[in-house]
């Protein structure tokens, strides 16, 4: 398929309710309001497409967009690919999911996510600490910088009241991704979140709520699946 022949098929698809739910959840225009599953179902049928994945996101279409990263080849992604992606992204939807997931999944992600959590800009930084998440979830822990991480949770303790509200977000995500992915920094990052405490995040007209660390990772306590780690970053 063509990448103008798939955006025609997002619009036969795009659904207004979905629309109005996504600019709910600051999604930036253009938007044509496509279920996952129906952008999921696309991806079942084109499957890993480097160059289609790229021609995707470059439409700025949100839709697209986040198709491209579902079926984005994460070996043959550069560092130019992930850079452009990142500098791109339009919405938290793109700086949460799409962008962190493949530059986790890529042979790059360590080396970029902890140059762009330095970013004065507030939608890289949230990348960053995003791509951080992913990559404490896929990765082995004998394969995890563990001193970093823990240095790294030491500074969202001393950053993340004064960070910007995005990154703030996925500062907290981070926490919560190490505590439950990497078991001999569980304790350290509990711990951690009792002591930043509340945290005030904008999530706009929304009904989304923000998640206690302490309290998230006591859920996958009580589940039986702390340390289990994810096959891939993408969901």
């Amino acid at each position: 398929m063509t990448t103008a022949e798939i955006v025609e098929e997002l619009r036969s698809l795009a659904s207004d309710t979905i629309r109005k739910t996504l600019l709910r959840h600051r999604v930036a225009e253009p938007v044509l309001g496509v279920k996952v599953e129906h952008l999921k179902t696309i991806q079942k049928r084109v499957r890993k497409n480097y160059e289609l994945s790229l021609e995707l996101y470059d439409t700025g279409i949100y839709d697209a967009m986040y198709l491209a990263g579902l079926i984005a080849d994460e070996q043959k992604m550069t560092k130019k690919d992930l850079e452009k992606w990142a500098k791109q992204a339009t919405s938290q939807a793109l700086c949460g999911s799409t962008v962190p997931w493949i530059a986790a999944e890529s042979r790059f992600g360590w080396e970029l996510a902890t140059k762009w959590i330095d970013s004065k800009k507030e939608s890289i930084a949230s990348i960053g600490w995003a791509t951080l998440s992913s990559l404490v979830a896929i990765k082995q822990d004998d394969d995890l910088d563990i001193e970093s991480l823990t240095s790294l949770i030491s500074r969202v303790e001393k950053e993340i009241h004064k960070a910007p509200n995005a990154v703030r977000y996925s500062m907290n995500g981070f926490l919560i991704a190490v505590g439950c992915y990497v078991t001999p920094l569980t304790k350290i990052a509990e711990d951690t979140g009792r002591r930043i405490g509340k945290l005030s995040i904008d999530v706009g007209d929304t009904d989304c709520k923000i998640a206690s660390c302490p309290e998230y990772i006591d859920k996958v306590r009580k589940r039986g699946t702390l340390g289990k780690k994810r096959k891939t970053a993408r969901c």
